[in-house]
C-alpha cells in the first residue's frame, strides 16, 4: 500500500527531473529548443547504437568539418571518425567480430581508442574498457570472466595477450617502434585501408560498454552500460560549465568512468579535445592548454597535485588564462589542493563524487568549497543522495555518520559476475560513508571498508590524510591500519615528503594529535619516494597494509 500511494509523488518527481534536465541541456547548448528533430535522432540512435555513438553523432551535427580529437599524430575531424570507424567495423567483422560479441579494448588515449569505441558502438558488440595498469593475471582473470572474443590493443601491451588464447582477434589500435611490433599483425589502420567507409547495417540491438571498478583491493569488477538515458549528459554539466564549442584537454584516461564521461559531454558540446601523450606530463599538460587555448581540462586528483606542484617557474611559464573548467574526479580532492589550485588558476576547479556504478552523485563548485572546505557539493538534477545507518534507517541530523546511497537513473543491474550492491529504498549504496553539514554539503569520510577500528574507535583515514597534506612539508599522505596485538589495528602513515622536510616522524605525530582525537594519531609513520596508485589515481592500500618496512 505504502508504495501504491507514493506512486504520484515518484512521477511527479521523475518528470521534474525530465524537465529541469532539458532546460540544463538546452542552457549549455547541447539541445536546440527550435529543433526538436536533433534530440528525437540522438534519442533513435542511442536506442540503435548505444550512448557513445549518438554523442558523437551530436558532434558530427553540430561541427563536422571541425576537429573532434588532436593526438600525437594530428587531428581528426568528426566526419572523418565517422566514415574511417565504418571501414574499422568492416574489417573487425571479417575477422569474425559479430553483434553480441565481447571485444576489449587495451588502450591509451588516442584515435586508435576513439575508433575503437565507435566501430564496437556501429556493430552492436560489447565492449569491455579494461585498464591499462593491468598485470598479467588481472587481464587475463578479466578476459575470461567477460568472455572476451577479441582485443584491440596498443603495441606496449602486447606482452599481455600471451594471457589469451591464440585464437582470439587482434588488432594494434597504436604502434610504437620501440616496441618491435611484427610488421605483418593487423592493425587498425591496415583495416580502415581494405575497407569501404560506407554506413553498415543498424544491429538488432547495442551491444553496451562494461567498465571496470578500479579493483584497488582485488580483480577489478564489470559494471554493464547497457542502456543510459540521452538525458545522463546533464547531471554532469548541471553543476559545471563546460562550454559548447570549447576545446577539451583529456589527461585523465578514458578507458574509465571520468574520462569517458567527460570525453563524452566534450564531443557531444562540439569541443574539440586534445589527448596527452598517452602518459600523463604534467608540463605537457600546461603546455597544451596554452597552445590549443582550452578552456576545459580533465584530470583526476593526483594529476592536478602534480601540477600544482611544479616548480612555481615552470607553472608562470604557460598562459592558462583560457581555463574555464578544471574537471576533476575519481578521488577525494583535499582542502589544501583545491586552495592551491584556484591561487593557481582561478576558480575553476569543479570535483565531482561518483562511482562507476552510480555514476553521478554530487558535484562540489569553486563556491561550495571556498564555503565548505573538504565537501563534495551537492546532488546535481536527477541526482539524490541519503545518509543510513547500520540498520538503514535514514539520517536526518547534520553530522552524523552513515552509509551514502545514491539514486542518479542510471540503470545498473548488478556486475557482470552476478554480485550486486546494496540497495535500500530505492537508491543504489556507493560504498562509502558520509555526512552532511548543516548547510546541506555531503562530505565522505571514506570507504566502507576503509574503516580502522583502533582500540575500539572507529577511524577513517581520509581526515587524518587531509590534515597532513596541509603541511607544506608533505606532498601526499595514506594512513592504512594494520595488525597489533594490543589495539586490533593501529595506524600506520605512509608520507611523501615534500620540499625542505625534515622527515621528523615525532613532529608529524604530534602534529595530528594537536589537532585530532588522540586515538586518530598514527603509532608509525613511514616516509616513501611514492605512494602505490593505479592508472586511475587511486591509492593501492592493499599495497601499503602488507608492505615490509
Amino acid at each position: 500500500m505504502t508504495d501504491f500511494l507514493s506512486l504520484p509523488t515518484t512521477i511527479a518527481r521523475q518528470t521534474g527531473d525530465i524537465a529541469q534536465s532539458l532546460a540544463v541541456l538546452t542552457r549549455r547548448g547541447m539541445l536546440n529548443p527550435l529543433r526538436p528533430d536533433e534530440g528525437l535522432r540522438s534519442i533513435r540512435i542511442a536506442n540503435r547504437y548505444g550512448p557513445f555513438v549518438a554523442v558523437m553523432d551530436r558532434g558530427l551535427q553540430l561541427r563536422p568539418g571541425a576537429a573532434a580529437i588532436i593526438d600525437e599524430r594530428g587531428a581528426l575531424t568528426f566526419a572523418e571518425l565517422d566514415t574511417l570507424s565504418n571501414a574499422y567495423a568492416r574489417g573487425l567483422r571479417e575477422l569474425g567480430v559479430q553483434p553480441g560479441s565481447v571485444v576489449a579494448t587495451l588502450c591509451r588515449d588516442h584515435r586508435g581508442m576513439v575508433l575503437s569505441m565507435l566501430a564496437a558502438g556501429k556493430l552492436g558488440v560489447r565492449l569491455v574498457l579494461m585498464n591499462t595498469g593491468f598485470a598479467k593475471p588481472q587481464f587475463a582473470a578479466v578476459a575470461e570472466r567477460e568472455q572476451v572474443r577479441a582485443v584491440l590493443h596498443d603495441s606496449e601491451f602486447l606482452d599481455l595477450l600471451d594471457a589469451v588464447p591464440a585464437s582470439i582477434p587482434r588488432v594494434l589500435t597504436w604502434v610504437d617502434e620501440k616496441d618491435d611490433a611484427d610488421p605483418t599483425l593487423t592493425t587498425v589502420d591496415t583495416l580502415i585501408a581494405e575497407h569501404s567507409s560506407a554506413p553498415l547495417p543498424t544491429p538488432a540491438q547495442p551491444g553496451g560498454m562494461v567498465i571496470l571498478t578500479s579493483g584497488t583491493t582485488g580483480t577489478p569488477k564489470g559494471a554493464p552500460r547497457d542502456k543510459v538515458s540521452p538525458l545522463a549528459a546533464a547531471q554532469f554539466i548541471d553543476r559545471v560549465p563546460i562550454t559548447r564549442d570549447g576545446t577539451m584537454v583529456m589527461a585523465a584516461p578514458i578507458f574509465h568512468g571520468t574520462g569517458l564521461s567527460q570525453f563524452s559531454v566534450g564531443v557531444g558540446l562540439g569541443n574539440t579535445v586534445v589527448f596527452q601523450q598517452r602518459r600523463f606530463n604534467p608540463e605537457a599538460t600546461l603546455a597544451n592548454i596554452a597552445k590549443y587555448r582550452a578552456t576545459t581540462l580533465v584530470v583526476v586528483p593526483t594529476m592536478l597535485q602534480r601540477i600544482i606542484d611544479l616548480d612555481p617557474e615552470i607553472l608562470r611559464r604557460y598562459d592558462t588564462s583560457s581555463l574555464q573548467v578544471i574537471f576533476a574526479a575519481g578521488s577525494a580532492v583535499s582542502p589544501d589542493l583545491s586552495r592551491r589550485t584556484a591561487r593557481q588558476f582561478g576558480n575553476v576547479l569543479y570535483n565531482l563524487y561518483g562511482s562507476t556504478e552510480v555514476a553521478v552523485a554530487a558535484v562540489a563548485t569553486p563556491e561550495d568549497m571556498r564555503r565548505a572546505p573538504g565537501t563534495v557539493g551537492r546532488p546535481p538534477v536527477g541526482c539524490r543522495v541519503a545518509i543510513y545507518d547500520a540498520e538503514r534507517n535514514k539520517i536526518t541530523e547534520p553530522g552524523e555518520v552513515g552509509t551514502i546511497f545514491v539514486s542518479s537513473g542510471l540503470s545498473f543491474g548488478g556486475y557482470t559476475d552476478g554480485r550486486h550492491k546494496e540497495i535500500v529504498d530505492g537508491m543504489l549504496s556507493s560504498g562509502d560513508v558520509g555526512h552532511f553539514d548543516e548547510q546541506g554539503y555531503l562530505f565522505v569520510d571514506g570507504r566502507d571498508d576503509d574503516m580502522i577500528v583502533s582500540g575500539g574507535e572507529n577511524v577513517f583515514p581520509l581526515e587524518v590524510e587531509n590534515l597532513l597534506a596541509e603541511r607544506s612539508d608533505v606532498h601526499d599522505a595514506a594512513v592504512v591500519g594494520v595488525e597489533d596485538a594490543d589495539f586490533g589495528k593501529r595506524l600506520r602513515a605512509f608520507v611523501v615528503p615534500g620540499p625542505n622536510s625534515n622527515q621528523d616522524a615525532q613532529e608529524l605525530k604530534d602534529y595530528v594529535k594537536a589537532n585530532l582525537a588522540r586515538f586518530k594519531v598514527p603509532r608509525d609513520v613511514v616516509f616513501v619516494d611514492e605512494l602505490p596508485r593505479n592508472a586511475t589515481g587511486k591509492v593501492l592500500r592493499r599495497q601499503l597494509e602488507t608492505m615490509d618496512i
